[in-house]
């Protein structure tokens, strides 16, 4: 019988895969795609961003809620450890003018490739087009072939990598959800994660300005604020700025309805060094005009400013709007718009090891879990980082089997 059966191969089960069969143990995969992590592939689209550089202490606190969980598995993996993991594949990385950690090459290809090949050295079995319908009474897993048949494999324990609910068309589907409720097991209810949310922008704006960046900007939300960029969409708002804040923007929509963001055109500059430049005489200039040569305003810039009313012509409130654009987010995008979710199987679910405590032998790792990150190499650190340690908890388990303790 198999040691491991991993179900998902996603970053989380190949890199458990790859732990466990280079150890010994002898393990197979199966995923319902036709081909293997095919989300992973398209998040290095756009250069694969696998972990970040900066201090432990600090990159722990970007976990939020989720930080207490992910502190034990993060330290047991840290970045250093994801890196020379992928240098071990051949695959060398280097650190971003932003403190982001990528491969030299910029795409996921090259990686899975080699990790694949080390897979197969390893005679890990591989099985696509095998969806995963359930377990049954004796713990063995209900796989849905690709030709319409269905099979029932068995092995020592299990490992569930399924991901979330981002993103479905690449596998991550979260049909797993139901049938984990059916055993007893609390799964959390997805939600949007790294997503951007809809505004009911004017016609003029949405018409003209439609997929116009917005750089350099302040955004704040609550009590939260940070610098960066976004994009203005025909839906509303999006990018990398309005990415980090999406988890707090969510949860006062879900307590309020909605949620109120104030943009910060000119961050660099404070309200009154505004006001003193907007303070000189505009001669025969439109305001427009004026705003243009002396701010820099752009005409996406110029456009938000009156959104929200006329122009003031009093400097001082008009520094003020310059420096807080109300905007009102009504929702976030849809779940196939994210780039991640929220929610997954409820953490007090698990033990220790990410064994499920009431399916002995049944173990989970990866989006999957009810944890969330922002982009910037969290949310893969956290997934490689628990799939070490469901590999490393399956190893112990194994043992206990072996020795015949384990209940």
């Amino acid at each position: 019988m198999l040691d491991v059966l991993v179900i998902g191969a996603g970053p989380a089960g190949l890199f458990a895969a790859d732990h466990l069969s280079t150890r010994g143990h002898s393990v197979a995969i199966i995923d319902q795609m036709a081909s293997p992590a095919r989300k992973f592939l398209m998040a290095g689209r756009g250069g694969l961003n696998l972990t970040h550089s900066e201090d432990l202490p600090t990159f722990l606190s970007r976990y939020r809620e989720a930080e207490r969980f992910l502190t034990p598995l993060i330290n047991a993996f840290p970045p250093p450890a994801l890196t020379d993991w992928c240098h071990d594949l051949g695959q060398e990385t280097f650190v971003g003018s932003s403190g982001r950690v990528f491969p030299k090459t910029m795409k996921a290809s090259p990686l899975l490739r080699a990790l694949l090949l080390r897979l197969q050295a390893n005679r890990v079995q591989l099985r696509v087009r095998h969806r995963f319908t359930g377990l049954d009474d004796n713990g063995s897993v209900l796989v849905e072939t690709g030709n319409g048949g269905s099979e029932t494999l068995s092995a020592r324990t299990v490992l569930l990598a399924l991901g979330g609910a981002s993103w479905p068309k690449l596998g991550a589907t979260a049909t797993w959800s139901p049938v984990l409720e059916e055993r007893g097991i609390t799964v959390t209810p997805f939600q949007p994660a790294n997503c951007g949310f809809l505004v009911s922008w004017s016609p003029f704006l949405t018409e003209r300005f439609s997929g116009s960046p917005l750089k350099r900007i302040g955004i704040s939300v609550g009590d939260r604020s940070i610098l960066g960029e976004a994009i203005l969409s025909a839906r509303g708002l999006e990018g990398g700025a309005i990415y980090a804040l999406s988890a707090d923007i969510r949860e006062i929509i879900n307590r309020e309805g909605s949620a109120s963001l104030l943009l910060d055109l000119r961050p660099a500059m404070s309200a009154s060094d505004l006001a003193a430049k907007l303070s000189r005489p505009r001669g025969k200039q439109s305001q427009s005009t004026f705003l243009k040569k002396t701010l820099k305003l752009n005409a996406v810039e110029l456009a938000l400013l009156r959104e929200s009313g006329p122009l003031p012509g009093d400097t001082d409130l008009l520094a003020e709007r310059i420096k807080s654009i109300p905007v009102t987010c009504l929702s976030p995008y849809p779940m196939d718009r994210a780039i991640s979710s929220a929610g997954g199987i409820a953490l007090e679910e698990l033990d220790p090891d990410l064994m499920l405590r009431k399916m002995p032998g049944v173990f989970a790792a990866g989006e999957m879990l009810d944890w969330e990150a922002p982009t910037g190499g969290y949310l893969l650190q956290a997934c490689f980082a628990t799939g070490h340690h469901a590999a490393e908890g399956i190893v112990r388990y194994l043992d206990k089997l072996t020795k015949g303790e384990a209940g």
